[in-house]
């Protein structure tokens, strides 16, 4: 195990020093000069190769990818080109916000998809089957702002029940801070949940047509019990591969829908950031979330040798 984890953390450090690359330099090659959308057109030459020297983007590519690097090691990622100000500082609280978000929709796809699709595997002939089935169709279908707006049109407007954007951080008061949670983590954990249910729904129709659980059952046990007591932990594993790519889709859509239902998330600081050009910012948050993906992958790929027995002989 420990081999293993020695293995999943070098693959970890060496495609985070690939992305960091591949981020630094497609961010680099795009059009547009900072120093100039920082000063405004009516600015001169000089003035702007004054400002590309104190933003350091006269400096070669590689001096400026390591000190960005080697700045992001040590926790500093940078200043904007806009405000001059760190922008690491923001990056953490943003991302604070989005990872409520991300963890409330989580919990909301997996409470969502764990017992319908179970249901929909051990009553898969039977009328509430075939409609769990139908409804998870519709629900993978739907984009998440499309649910975030839906959402809102019937919560916010019709019944008033939930404010329609926002956010209020939970120091501020729980209550409250429940209240702007619970539409975003719906519109993004529904839709998701729906796709989870699919995944559920499959993995347990295989486990119940094999031996292990015949076997039970020919000892006394009834379908569900042995579904219960040998099924589901064999039905999680490939579950549990599919929640952490789940998991990393939500992160991703969470800039989406943050916008959707204006939270102060990292997803809506990085579009404010492309549509002011500061590319620096922008740089470190794009890094953050490839980061964020990677880190779950590999938590996924640790759960997944922890909970297959033959991955852990393999391994």
């Amino acid at each position: 195990m420990a081999i293993q984890l020695i293995r999943r953390l070098g693959i970890f450090a060496l495609t985070a020093a690939f992305a960091s690359v591949l981020v630094f330099a497609l961010l680099s090659v795009l059009p547009g000069d900072p120093a100039r959308i920082a000063l405004g057109v009516q600015a001169t030459a000089e003035e702007v190769a004054r400002e590309r020297t104190a933003m350091g983007l006269d400096a070669p590519a590689h001096v400026r990818y390591g000190n960005w690097v080697w700045g992001m090691l040590h926790g500093d990622m940078g200043e904007s080109y806009l405000t001059r100000q760190p922008v690491g500082p923001e990056i953490f609280d943003r991302l604070q916000v989005t990872l409520w978000v991300v963890g409330a929709a989580m919990v909301v796809a997996l409470v969502v998809a764990i017992p319908l699709g179970v249901l929909a595997a051990v009553r898969r002939s039977s009328p509430d089957g075939v409609l769990i089935g139908g409804l998870s169709q519709v629900g993978i279908a739907i984009p998440a702002f499309l649910a975030g707006v839906l959402l809102v049109t019937v919560f916010a407007v019709e019944l008033g029940w939930l404010p329609s954007s926002g956010w209020q951080a939970p120091i501020e008061g729980i209550g409250g801070f429940l209240s702007y949670l619970t539409l975003p983590a719906l519109a993004l954990g529904l839709v998701q949940g729906s796709v989870l249910t699919r995944y559920v729904r499959s993995a347990v129709l295989d486990e119940l047509g094999a031996d292990y659980l015949r076997t039970a059952r020919a000892k006394g046990l009834t379908r569900t019990g042995a579904l219960l007591r040998h099924g589901l932990r064999n039905a999680a594993v490939p579950v549990v591969a599919v929640a952490g790519l789940q998991l990393a889709t939500l992160l991703i859509g969470a800039v989406v829908v943050e916008r959707v239902f204006v939270v102060p998330g990292l997803g809506s600081l990085l579009l404010d950031k492309v549509s002011q050009r500061d590319m620096a910012e922008v740089q470190s948050i794009v890094m953050v979330l490839v980061l964020m993906v990677l880190l779950l992958n590999l938590v996924v790929d640790l759960l997944y040798t922890a909970i297959d027995p033959r991955m852990r002989s393999a391994a």
